[in-house]
């Protein structure tokens, strides 16, 4: 018997799960089987060597799809269609939904289709007017040329869509082997610690002073950050002073370039000997720091090391002007005037590149700091002229940083930013940490929305090969709560930028315990799987949904997102009128939203019922998991559901802990669950943190005990809602509060 494969091309068609996905399909584009009968790359032959290449891949229609593609060199955002028109330029990613005529959720199949890295290309896709996807292959060096390519696109298809992307992603990593995904990277330890930035704080004018300010007003408020990442401004960098009258006469800022890997004044003391390291013994031994970070562009600086300087001399760096590729070009327009591309950028000698990271890293290790964050990383794409092209520069310079971070950050101290393309992707086995998304942007209204989607889809990708961290935010802000929940189901690093003396500590306290730790979700936060292919910025009916997962619950927050998105006229982020509404939007919401809710379920013969407590309400809601609720939101608003299976522990009793109920993601907190059945039940938590402990009870519990004492509770026999105290964070050596209810 032969078996067909999953996905292959057969009659002009690509045919997946024996549906078709793409007709008329080019005699040119080729199919190679991966070593999964699931899935198949696809590349194309071309008639003439090139250092670019379009080829038509067939026709898209009557879909639906999520696109991530990149609206700016360095950020990707979401775009959802239904047709190969509506693919935009540089889509990195694409997730596509089919259904038979039964539209059951076993009839449902998706597709996923993951441009590559081949050799020296990095492919993409992109629509054009007749509906066709295409697929882009470019080098970014004009002496760097192929005609041949058999595995650039990878395309695998499966009934659930977030396996189905796993499994994808486990074939291309085998397959190129370049790379590692995010559960075989060390997580560093901040993703678990609160923590604070300095760049909305202060921006380039941050000081020794400045940082130190910052980390008295957070821990005297009761939020100690644990740790600081101190952004651009701390480095010494210096101008071309010899080009400052053309610059000025363009009217372009003056791009600095970095000129010694010290510190500059304003992080050195009287003895010029301590220089950071000053102001990092204060953090950690004054303020109890855990960890310290500092920022540095993938290229030293944002205009590079500058040419010709003594001290940076052994780097050999040169000018290079950067090469935007057609699509970026056509999505950000202004990189045609952009300081980078006219004044350009000092590249240092790929050859040199390990010796400049471990010097810049050792000196800072010398220091005690702990980690970098790597910014501008895509710039590296611009300038492979004449080095080999776009791929291999990144291979190169990706190599020198994980090999220098390796030797000094012990506990795999980076974060790449700025980094969406996929060159940085798939060339970094060792960075655990990427921004997901463009900045937080305090002082833009229309960026906040977008940024709650941003993050949110984009990590439905980049979740796959790194934590994704949703950036800063401000406590005090008019969108501060909306910002903080979701940071709160990240399943990342939680921390702001706040000037000093300029905080919440009521919101704080919802993210933060007093010892600087977060309830920290277990995977990156993703989209559910009703909102892959839902519009939550420009359809003007739709919720964003986004699940996540601890260990005996799931999280789901709920988010109205409506009323700006990237305009893809304007080529910029903007509202759009027509979506813009003061009336809440209703959505409905189910436990089954949370796509591995029966994992936390202690019961094989699990009934399917839940407990769903809302944030916002304080109230319970018990059903079956596939029974929805309506919730309504209007812009800017949001709400946030505990979800924990209800325990059967005898007729007549059941329970489900909800954890820290005045906390965003309280059931984060619950750390140890063991039932004991009897003619009543008993259960047995061990709890982390301190604050109201929440739980479901059917019955009222005849009595609970913290340890060995037995402590007053509070009992609503409407609804269930059992309440306690936990008054003090537990012993140090016990690490969790040991709670006994009997019922």
């Amino acid at each position: 018997m032969t078996i067909k494969p999953t996905v292959r091309i057969a009659g002009g068609k690509l045919v997946v799960k024996e549906r078709t996905i793409l007709t008329d399909v080019p005699e040119n584009v080729v199919a190679t089987s991966g070593e999964a009968v699931e899935g198949v790359f696809l590349g194309a032959v071309f008639d003439e060597e090139s250092s670019r290449h379009v080829v038509r891949l067939g026709k898209l229609q009557d879909v639906r799809f999520l696109a991530c593609f990149r609206f700016k060199l360095w950020w990707m955002a979401q775009k959802m269609g239904e047709n190969g028109r509506d693919v935009p330029l540089e889509t990195q990613f694409l997730l596509v939904e089919t259904k038979e005529d039964h539209p059951d959720e076993e009839n449902i199949a998706y597709t996923v289709f993951l441009p590559l890295i081949e050799g020296p290309f990095k492919a993409c896709l992109q629509g054009n007017d007749g509906d066709e996807l295409e697929l882009c292959l470019e080098s970014g060096d004009n002496d760097t040329l192929a005609s041949a390519f058999t595995h650039s696109v990878y395309i695998s298809s499966g009934s659930d869509p977030f396996a189905t992307i796993h499994e994808a992603m486990k074939a291309v990593k085998m397959h190129l082997g370049t790379f590692k995904l995010r559960d075989e990277k060390k997580l560093p330890d901040i993703v678990d610690y609160f923590g604070w930035c300095t760049w909305d704080a202060f921006y380039q004018e941050v000081n020794q002073q400045g940082v130190e300010a910052g980390l008295q007003s957070l821990t005297s408020g009761g939020a100690p950050p644990k740790f600081v990442i101190i952004d651009d401004g701390w480095q010494s960098v210096a101008g071309d002073e010899e080009k400052q009258q053309q610059q000025q006469e363009l009217g372009q800022p003056q791009l600095l370039r970095l000129t010694g890997v010290k510190e500059n004044a304003k992080f050195q003391t009287e003895d010029p000997k301590i220089g950071i390291e000053n102001i990092v013994k204060i953090a950690k031994e004054k303020y109890g720091l855990k960890s310290v970070y500092v920022w540095h562009a993938i290229t030293g600086y944002w205009g590079g090391v500058r040419p010709g300087v003594k001290e940076m001399g052994e780097y050999d760096s040169a000018m290079q002007y950067p090469k935007v590729c057609n699509g970026v070009m056509e999505n950000e327009p202004g990189w045609k005037t952009d300081a980078l591309a006219v004044q350009g950028l000092g590249l240092v000698n790929p050859k040199n590149v390990y010796k400049f990271y471990n010097e810049l890293h050792s000196y800072l290790r010398s220091a005690g700091v702990d980690g970098v964050k790597v910014d501008a990383q895509c710039i590296l794409e611009t300038l492979g002229a004449g080095l080999g092209g776009r791929v291999e520069l990144t291979k190169q310079y990706h190599l020198a940083l994980d090999a220098s971070v390796a030797r000094n950050f012990a506990d795999n101290g980076c974060i790449a930013c700025m980094s969406h393309n996929l060159e940085s992707l798939y060339c970094s086995k060792q960075t655990a940490i990427v921004r997901a998304s463009d900045d937080f942007f305090p002082r833009d209204p229309v960026s906040h929305t977008i940024h709650i989607a941003a993050v949110a889809y984009n990590t439905v990708f980049l979740g796959e090969v790194m934590q994704p961290d949703w950036d800063m935010f401000h406590s005090v802000h008019p969108a501060a709560e909306y910002h903080g929940s979701a940071r709160a189901l990240s399943g990342g690093s939680v921390y702001v930028s706040d000037k000093p003396g300029k905080h919440n500590f009521d919101l704080l306290r919802k993210l933060v315990l007093p010892d600087g730790t977060i309830l920290r979700a277990r995977f990156p936060g993703r989209p559910t799987k009703d909102c892959l292919f839902t519009d939550p910025t420009r359809d003007g009916v739709s919720l964003l949904k986004i699940w996540n997962m601890n260990k005996y619950s799931g999280v789901l927050g709920v988010y109205n997102c409506q009323g700006a998105s990237w305009n893809s006229v304007e080529r910029k982020n903007t509202f759009h009128q027509a979506t813009i509404s003061t009336e809440p939007i209703t959505g409905y919401i189910k436990g089954g939203d949370v796509h591995l809710i029966s994992e936390t379920a202690l019961d094989e013969n699990w009934d399917g019922k839940v407990a769903l407590y809302s944030y916002m309400k304080g109230s319970i809601t018990i059903l079956p998991y596939d029974v929805a609720v309506p919730v309504s939101l209007k812009v800017l608003e949001h709400e946030i559901l505990t979800v924990t299976p209800v325990k059967i522990l005898a007729p007549g009793s059941s329970f489900a802990p909800l954890g820290l109920v005045d906390m965003f993601n309280g059931g984060g907190a619950i750390q140890g669950l063991k039932y004991e059945e009897g003619e009543n039940g008993v259960v047995y938590l061990e709890v982390k943190g301190c604050g109201r402990f929440g739980a479901y009870s059917l019955t009222k519990p005849k009595k609970c005990t913290i340890g060995s004492s037995a402590v007053d509770f509070e009992y609503d026999l409407a609804s269930g809602l059992l309440a306690l105290n936990l008054e003090e964070m537990p012993l140090e050596h016990e690490k969790v509060h040991y709670i006994v209810i009997e019922l």
